[in-house]
């Protein structure tokens, strides 16, 4: 047994786990193990962290989000709300040109109206003066004749004005 190879491997072992226990490696092993464990308990947690932070921020995008879309639909109700009131107002503006520029054509009519009568009469003045200045100078002859004459000219002059 002690010429065997397996033997003497099993020795040097033996004795390499003993120089390696009186050197105080498994304490030292146990030490490096236990600052990998701290090390990646602290990535852990900072990685909590970082998540914890993150999810904050994204809360706080969201939740401006949100406010700047309701911002952005009072603004837009706003604007609607104003041109309503500009259609309406503009609406109004023309409704008044309308109606100020259909009593002008209106009053325009009339004075057309007014004038067309007063010409017509006075046509009809001239018509009829030279009409009754005829017939009374075919009937009627002599002094009292144009005194009478001129007489009813002024007449109906006067009447027909």
């Amino acid at each position: 047994m002690l010429s065997t190879d397996t033997f003497w491997a099993f020795i040097g072992l033996v004795l390499f786990l003993i120089l390696m226990v009186a050197v105080g490696a498994p304490r030292k092993i146990a030490g490096l193990l236990d600052n990998r464990t701290n090390r990646i308990r602290n990535e852990l947690d900072e990685a909590r962290k970082n998540r914890e932070e993150a999810q904050a921020l994204l809360a706080e995008y969201q939740r401006r989000r949100r406010d700047a879309e309701a911002e952005a639909e009072s603004i837009v109700e706003e604007a609607r709300k104003e041109a309503r009131r500009l259609t309406e107002e503009a609406n109004a503006k023309l409704r008044d040109l309308v109606e100020r520029r259909t009593a002008a054509a209106e009053a325009k009519i009339a004075q057309a109206e007014a004038q067309a009568i007063s010409e017509v009469r006075g046509r009809a003045t001239d018509l009829a003066i030279a009409a009754a200045t005829e017939l009374l100078t075919k009937k009627v002859s002599g002094d009292k004749a144009n005194q009478m004459v001129d007489s009813s000219i002024e007449t109906v002059r006067q009447r027909l004005n």
